[in-house]
């Protein structure tokens, strides 16, 4: 399966909407290939050579349903630290089947600079409070079990906004449509 800024699925299409089901476990082949082009895609669409070459936009995450499948499977790579060369020292790689947050502080969060989506090709400025701290229960399709994963922070957000897809959520929907810069006073701005 090819997947580029082509193929990904916008939000003007209804199908980004619907909710996505789970997958049976093991996953199958044809699952797992899906799932591993996903993270290919993550992977190489921070790289600006192949980005350019294959027509890819910088993504943290991506979810089945934007490439048109409506499966619960989403595939996660965040770069946490770096050494004074820009290479990457820490790097986080989730890929998940069937996903669920089972835990969320009250404590909130938001990215400073708003959040951004593969399918979203529109500006929606404003801020989207999300749990600072989630646990998450998920099949880990690297090493075929069952985890309770937790996340605080700026990975607690990418989770949920990936997690938002298995229900058709776009992380726009989250903005108050009265004062899209709004945010509770506790609310921790990550920048």
């Amino acid at each position: 399966m090819l997947i580029n800024n082509d193929t990904i699925i916008k939000d003007d299409n209804p199908l980004l909407r619907t909710k996505s089901n789970d997958i049976p476990l093991p996953a199958c082949k044809q699952d797992m290939e899906l799932a591993t082009t996903m993270m290919t895609y993550v992977k190489e669409s921070i790289d600006p050579k192949l980005a350019e070459e294959k027509n890819l936009r910088p993504a943290v995450g991506i979810s089945a349903i934007q490439v048109g499948i409506p499966k619960k499977i989403t595939a996660i790579r965040i770069v946490m630290e770096e050494d004074e060369n820009g290479d990457p020292t820490d790097v986080v790689e989730l890929l998940w089947a069937n996903a669920k947050i089972i835990k969320r502080s009250v404590q909130k969060a938001y990215l400073d600079m708003g959040e951004g989506c593969l399918s979203v090709t529109d500006e929606h400025p404003g801020h989207i409070q999300r749990a600072m701290r989630i646990t998450v229960h998920a099949y880990d399709l690297t090493t075929d079990q069952w985890i309770d994963y937790k996340a605080s922070g700026y990975l607690a957000i990418c989770i949920q906004h990936e997690l938002d897809h298995f229900n058709g959520v776009l992380f726009y929907d989250h903005i108050n449509p009265n004062d899209p810069m709004a945010v509770d006073e506790n609310a921790i701005c990550i920048s």
